[in-house]
This record gives structure tokens, sequence and C-alpha cells, in this order.
């Protein structure tokens, strides 16, 4: 089906603009539709240029993780470094409502499987799980990689391969890769308007580093072109290949578990096991899914306005990635849901 074109040239002005007049130095966009890409364009770096997905990467931990957990499983019956905390579902790992959000974490601890777990074993929880919730930047999704990797006895990254980017042709998309990359930077004015959880500035450069992509961070750590995201969210609308029992992708893409305030917004969060949903309450954009996408839209955002998101009512995906690590985070927030709007309005 043939997209917008006055539509299309909006998307792509806003867009091009943010390059041309120094706000972000690169970008990649992709619109999907019917399983295949639409429309793609690059400005500023190689067209088949890969970028770091930061916080969109949670889609791939999740549909990963749907495979392997039950949403109702505690998290100690298999890492006993979780004895303590008890309560601890799956389901909080993926629904941020896990308590611990700023648990720490070194890229030097997480390497290594021993000191990873004991890490874990001195995390204390901020609130009893599930009552309350707030954004968990990597925390829960480390715990998350872990269970996989004891429940199937492989490293995190080769299940991510195995299961989910080769079975679905995603050649560009991969967690834990030391291939090329475009570097990230960052841009903007430093602001007080930040969100609280935002990581440092410092430790966000790192992400640069051969050994921080080699290991795969699950829960920012994928590099992809956005032509593979989009893809993975036409799957994650039809699974044409069959990879989820239907109740589960429904549970990950459609239901949501938990509608709690998030802190940072004040509005629900609308958290579906994994992703989040834009919701019919008049919120959407509260939660960068612009003011044109279907209420049935759901999606992960990323650092600098990254945004990737799937309407089921339209059947359109879209996948927009930067470079650009904005120091404002009410200016990425503004921008994820210009681009949003712009790109549900193609169809």
């Amino acid at each position: 089906m043939d997209l917008g074109g006055e539509q299309v040239e909006r998307l792509l002005a806003y867009a091009d603009a943010e390059v041309e007049q120094g706000r972000l130095p690169a970008y990649q966009l992709a619109l999907a539709r019917d399983g295949e890409v639409l429309l793609h364009r690059t400005v500023g770096a190689a067209e088949d240029a890969r970028f770091t997905t930061f916080s969109v990467t949670k889609a791939v931990t999740a549909a990963v993780a749907w495979m392997h957990l039950d949403p109702a499983l505690p998290v100690a019956e298999v890492l006993p470094s979780f004895a303590d905390k008890p309560a601890v579902r799956v389901e909080h790992l993926l629904t941020h409502t896990a308590g611990f959000p700023r648990a720490k974490l070194s890229f030097e601890e997480a390497a290594d499987p021993v000191a990873r777990r004991e890490r874990f074993a001195s995390w204390r929880l901020s609130w009893v799980p599930g009552e309350q919730l707030e954004y968990h930047p990597t925390s829960a999704h480390w715990v998350l990689a872990t269970l996989v990797e004891e429940l199937t006895g492989r490293p995190f990254s080769e299940v991510v391969r195995e299961r989910l980017v080769d079975p679905l042709g995603l050649a560009a998309l991969r967690l834990g890769d030391d291939g090329p990359a475009v570097d990230v930077l960052h841009v903007g004015e430093a602001t007080d308007r930040i969100d609280p959880l935002q990581a440092d500035p410092a430790w966000l450069l790192r992400f640069n580093e051969t050994e921080v992509r080699r290991l795969g961070v699950p829960g920012a750590g994928a590099v992809s072109t956005a032509d593979d995201v989009a893809v993975l969210y036409q799957h994650l609308l039809h699974d044409p290949k069959g990879l989820w029992d239907p109740e589960v992708l429904l549970d990950g893409t459609q239901r949501v578990r938990f509608d709690l305030v998030d802190p940072w917004t004040g509005v629900p969060a609308n958290r579906t096991l994994g992703l989040t949903v834009a919701g019919d309450d008049g919120k959407a954009a509260m939660r960068q899914f612009g003011r044109a996408a279907g209420p049935r839209t759901f999606g992960a955002s990323g650092l600098g306005g990254q945004i990737a998101w799937a309407d089921p009512d339209s059947g359109l995906s879209f996948c927009f990635l930067t470079n650009g690590l904005e120091r404002d985070q009410v200016a990425a927030f503004i921008r994820a849901n210009k681009l949003s709007t712009y790109a549900a309005r193609c169809v």
C-alpha cells in the first residue's frame, strides 16, 4: 500500500531539520506495513548505518523473555541471589514494578556471571513488588536475561540471535555484537528538565566502547537499523513465523497489566508485559505515541527521542533512531511525540 505523499514529506522534513539545524548529529527512520519496509531514510550517517537503540532494546529482550519465562515465576526459584526478595516475579521485571529501579550493576560486573549474581544479592527493594511503578533503566532486564541464561544454559545474546534475530531474518539487529555502530554524542543544552532516573552522561558514552557493545546490555545495548526494528514490530503484530503463543503475545503487546502512575509523566503508565500501550484516555502523547496513532498502539521509547511502535488498527510500524543523546529530556520527549504523530498520519 502506498504511503500518503504529503504526510511523508512532513515527517521527513521534520526529521531532516533536526540534523540540518544542529539538534541531532544523525538519524535513521523506517515505516513498515504488511511485513515490508515502505519508507527508509538516513541523514548524517551511512545509508546502512546501525545505531545503539538504548531502551528500544527492551522490546527485543521482552520478545525473548515471552518465549521462556512464565510471568508468575518467582525469580528466587531460579536465582538464589533473590532469596531475600521472594516476592519479585517475572511480571514485575517486565512492567517496571519490581522495586529496584536504581540498583547498581557495572559493565564489568555484568560481564562476569558470578559477579552479576553477587550484585543481585546486594540489591534491596524500595517498595513491595507490584505496588508501585518507576522506570528501571537496565536493572530489571539484566535479571530477565540472567533467568533466560539459567533456564537455557546459553548466553543471552546467543539466545536472542538463535530464537529471534535469525528466524526473523533481521540481519542488522544484534545484542552483544562488537560490529560497527554510529558513535553516540551528547547534544542540546543541559537543563533541570531531566528524568531523575537518567543515566550519568559519561556512562552513556561507554556504549561507544567495543567491550560494552560486545556485552549486550539487555535493557539498552542492542544495535540495529531502523528497518530491522520496524520489521520486528511487524512480527509482533502478525507473528507469521509462529514464534509466540498467541495469548502470550497478547499479554506482551495489548493487555495492560499495570496502570500505575508513572512518577515522571504523572499519568498511568499502561504497561503490558514488556511494552507500553497508547491507550484511549487522551494521554497517549504522555506515553510518546503522539496524537494520531490508534489507542492499541504498542511500543517502547529510547534516549534522544528514539521511538518504535506498531499500530494494530493501521497495520503500520515505525522506528526512529538517532545517535544524539539529548541533554534536555523534555526536548527528547517532544521530538518522539512529533515524529510519532507525523508517522501515524502517513497511512
